[in-house]
C-alpha cells in the first residue's frame, strides 16, 4: 500500500535497472500470509530472475491449520536451451509466436525424464507421518502448468498470500503468477515418489512445450542404493478443462469477507489475441504470422505500448504531458460475439498508451471476456498493487442478466491472478485504494510483448496516508 515505487514493472513504475547499477526495493507487508514471490519485469527476464517471497505469521500467532514439520517452497520454472532475450527479440522481428520452451524445471533443475539431467534432480526428503507445507509457485513464463504427487493428497490451504477454505485434491493447476499453498501428509509406503509438472494447454492447434518436469518426494526409510524407481503420478491429459473448472471453483475465503457491493466502475474488457497487417515498409520475413502478418494481442482493442523515455508514474507524478493517455475505453469499443465466429475486420486492435482512471475508493467490479480471435485460451490476468475478489467465472460471452446471479458475494477467493477460462469470462471486483499507476496483464509473458496489457491511474485520496509519497532517491534514471 502506497508503495507504488517498489511495484516494479519497467516504464510503468520505474526505469529499469542499468547494467551494473542497483535499486533497493522498499514495501510494507499489510494483511497478506502465505506465499508471493518476485521476479525481474523487464522483457523477458523473469524467465530466470524469481524466487519465493514467504510471508509467516506474526511472532507469537499460528496458521489457521495445523503447524507442518516441515515447509518446502516448490517454484515452478520453464528454461529455454538459449538466451530468452534472444527469443523474443527473435520473435519481436519476425512478428510470429516465439519458440517453445524445451524443459520445465522444479525449484530449478529439470527432473529424471530429460537428457543428462537426472543426476541434479531435485529431492524433498520427508519422515513418515511427517506433514509437509509445499508452497508451490508457478514462474513459468508462458505456460500454465498442473502439479501432483504420485499417490499422495494434497489439501489446499491458501492462494497468492490468503488463506482459504481447505480443501482436498490430487492435481493442482497453476496459471502463471499464481501460487498455491498445500499440505501433504506422508502417509504411503516409505519409498520414492515423483512430484510432477506438465503444461495445461488450452489453445488449440498452437505449438506448445509438452514435456514433464520431476522432483523426488523421498522416504528417509526408503531404501538407499538400489531403490526402485520413484512412482509417478497421473496428470490430467494437457487440454483437460473440466479438471482446471473443477479445481478453480473449488477456492473459497475461510469465512464470509467484505465483498464491495455498491458499484462506481462497472467495466468490461475483452481480451485475447489479434493479428497486425504487415506494414508497407516491412519485409516479408518480418511478417511470419498467420497469413503474412504479425501476432498482436489487446485488451478492449488497445494493443499496450510502453513509453521508453520514463515510466507511467513518474509522469502521472510530475506531470508530464504526453506520455500517456486516460481514455482507455471501459467497455469494448465494437460488440460482437466474442468467443463465436468473429469477424476478420476486427483482427487487428489499435496500438496506444492508454490508462483508466480511478477516483480514490472507487469500488471496481470487471468483467474480463476472453475472445476466440486466432485461438482462444486460458489467460492468467494479473492485477499489480491490488488482491481482489473472484465472484464468478463462466464459459462463452458473459451476460449480466443470466449470469449475476452465479456472483458469489458471501465467501468468494482473494487472489492477485485470476485464470480466466478459455472462450469465457470471469468477474472481479477491488476497492481502489491505492494510488498510484498500477498495471493489469496478462502473466503469459508472450501476451504481454504483444500488448495484452493496460493500467489503471488510482487518483490521491484526502491526506497523506491517502496519496503516493515522493519517488524514493535510488530510483533507476531512464
Amino acid at each position: 500500500m502506497r508503495t507504488g515505487w517498489a511495484d516494479g514493472p519497467e516504464f510503468v513504475t520505474q526505469c529499469p535497472i542499468r547494467p551494473g547499477g542497483s535499486y533497493t526495493y522498499r514495501f510494507t507487508i499489510q494483511g497478506q500470509e502465505g506465499t508471493l514471490w518476485w521476479h525481474a519485469h523487464s522483457s523477458w527476464l523473469r524467465a530466470t530472475v524469481y524466487g519465493a517471497l514467504i510471508i509467516r505469521p506474526r511472532l507469537g500467532e499460528s496458521y489457521p491449520f495445523p503447524k507442518p514439520n516441515l515447509e518446502t517452497p516448490i517454484v515452478l520454472g520453464q528454461w529455454w536451451d538459449a538466451n530468452p532475450i534472444d527469443v523474443v527479440r527473435e520473435a519481436t522481428r519476425t512478428g510470429a509466436a516465439p519458440n517453445v520452451s524445451d524443459a520445465y524445471t522444479i525449484n530449478a533443475q529439470p527432473g529424471d525424464l530429460y537428457k543428462c539431467s537426472s543426476k541434479d534432480t531435485t529431492i524433498i526428503p520427508i519422515d513418515a507421518g511427517e506433514t509437509n507445507l509445499l508452497r508451490v509457485i508457478n514462474a513459468a513464463l508462458n505456460q500454465p502448468l498442473f502439479f501432483a504427487v504420485a499417490n499422495h493428497k494434497l489439501t489446499v490451504v491458501g492462494a497468492d498470500a490468503t488463506y482459504i477454505k481447505p480443501f482436498t485434491t490430487s492435481v493442482l493447476m497453476l496459471g502463471a503468477g499464481q501460487t498455491t499453498d498445500v499440505l501433504i501428509k506422508a502417509d504411503q509406503r516409505p519409498v520414492r515418489y515423483y512430484m510432477a509438472a506438465r503444461a495445461y494447454q488450452s489453445a488449440q492447434n498452437v505449438p506448445f512445450d509438452n514435456t514433464t518436469t520431476t522432483a523426488i518426494l523421498e522416504y528417509k526409510s526408503s531404501k538407499k542404493g538400489n531403490a526402485p524407481k520413484p512412482i509417478m503420478p497421473s496428470l490430467p491429459a494437457y487440454n483437460d478443462t473440466n479438471t482446471v473448472t473443477a479445481f478453480s471453483r473449488s477456492f473459497r475465503s475461510p469465512r464470509k469477507v467484505q465483498v464491495p457491493t455498491e458499484i462506481n466502475e462497472s467495466l468490461f474488457f475483452t481480451i485475447g489475441l489479434g493479428l497486425n497487417n504487415c506494414p508497407p515498409n516491412f519485409r516479408r520475413s518480418r511478417c511470419q504470422g498467420p497469413n503474412g502478418t504479425r501476432l498482436a494481442a489487446s485488451m478492449n482493442n488497445v494493443s499496450f505500448m510502453l513509453p521508453r523515455s520514463i515510466s507511467l508514474l513518474q509522469a502521472h507524478q510530475q506531470g508530464i504531458p504526453g506520455v500517456f493517455t486516460t481514455d482507455f475505453p471501459g467497455t469494448p469499443p465494437v460488440k460482437f460475439d466474442y468467443t463465436g465466429n468473429v469477424s476478420r475486420t476486427l483482427f487487428q486492435p489499435i496500438t496506444g498508451t492508454k490508462l483508466y482512471k480511478l477516483k480514490f475508493g472507487s469500488r471496481v467490479q470487471v468483467v474480463l471476456q476472453g475472445t476466440s480471435i486466432i485461438a482462444p485460451e486460458n489467460h492468467p490476468i494479473h492485477l499489480h498493487g491490488y488482491d481482489f475478489y473472484i465472484i464468478a467465472d463462466g464459459f462463452g460471452n458473459f451476460n449480466p442478466k443470466r449470469d449475476t446471479s452465479k456472483f458469489n458475494l458471501v465467501d468468494p477467493p482473494l487472489r492477485n491472478t485470476v485464470a480466466v477460462p478459455a472462450n469465457g469470462w470471469a468477474v472481479i471486483r477491488f476497492v481502489a485504494d491505492n494510488p498510484g499507476v498500477w498495471l493489469m496483464h496478462c502473466h503469459l509473458d508472450v501476451h504481454i510483448t504483444w500488448g495484452l496489457a493496460m493500467a489503471f491511474l488510482v487518483e490521491n485520496g484526502f491526506g497523506e496516508l491517502q496519496s503516493l509519497p515522493a519517488p524514493p532517491s535510488d530510483l533507476p534514471l531512464c
